[in-house]
């Protein structure tokens, strides 16, 4: 079954804007996970507008007692983020090729490009017993580059597929993403996707096979401010689990 990872930036991001812990990362995150949530992700950024390293921290903390609930951590590989995360050892690491004032993700990395970088920051996160993964365009031929640089995983950005969903390109741009996964699967690599995924586009993205995560955060708060919190996360459990 696939694994839901909330991503609870937009939480930090409401609570920042009053100055206040209101509303609480760490109190939704335990509602999550009083709803049967098993993953958690943040991205922190450098100018922390949303997620605080010290959020990072506190998380990391409170969810060391909570051995089944997966905690990812995204970013760009800057030495600053290497050693958060080390230090703090989640479950799971993504690595997005984000310059420091970029909004949000809006493309995968370029391999080759960044080769040697990236291999040797995959190498540490595996001497530290961390999974990694790669944030990456739905491209077969990229996904043939991700052995030579050593990932566990690659998260597929979904953003092309979010944007054509319900459009007359749907399954053509739905079949890049199966063949991606497909390249990625026979390879040994693991699987996940994110961006844009919400209660409307997810259950038929999940019609490829062996999708191990989906990370989604903004669509799921949204969607929560609207319908409240325990339906949708219920939802969400019911597309995963195939019902």
């Amino acid at each position: 079954m696939t694994v839901l990872s909330v991503n609870v930036n937009k939480i930090a991001l409401l609570r920042n804007s009053r100055g206040r812990d209101v509303p609480s990362v760490l109190g939704f995150t335990a509602q999550l996970i009083g709803l049967g949530v098993k993953g958690i992700t943040v991205h922190p950024r450098p100018d922390e507008r949303h997620i605080s390293r010290r959020d990072v921290y506190e998380l990391s903390e409170f969810l060391q007692d909570k051995p089944e609930v997966e905690f990812n951590i995204e970013g760009y590989p800057s030495d600053d983020f290497i050693k958060m995360v080390k230090e703090v050892c989640p479950a799971q690491c993504t690595l997005v090729p984000d310059k420091p004032d970029q909004l949000t993700s809006d493309h995968g990395w370029d391999i080759l490009a960044n080769e040697s970088g990236l291999a040797r920051t995959l190498s540490d996160l595996r001497e530290s017993g961390i999974r990694s993964s790669l944030f990456l365009d739905p491209d077969p031929a990229a996904v043939t580059n991700v052995s030579r640089v050593g990932a566990d995983r690659i998260e597929l950005y979904t953003e092309d597929y979010a944007r054509n969903f319900g459009g007359p390109e749907q399954d053509t741009v739905l079949q890049g993403y199966r063949e991606a996964a497909g390249a990625a699967q026979e390879l040994g690599i693991g699987v996940n996707a994110g961006h844009d995924l919400d209660l409307l586009n997810l259950a038929k993205f999940l019609e490829i096979p062996n999708v191990l995560e989906v990370s989604i955060g903004h669509a799921l708060v949204v969607e929560s401010l609207q319908q409240g919190v325990e339906a949708v996360i219920a939802r969400y459990h019911a597309i995963v689990a195939g019902r």
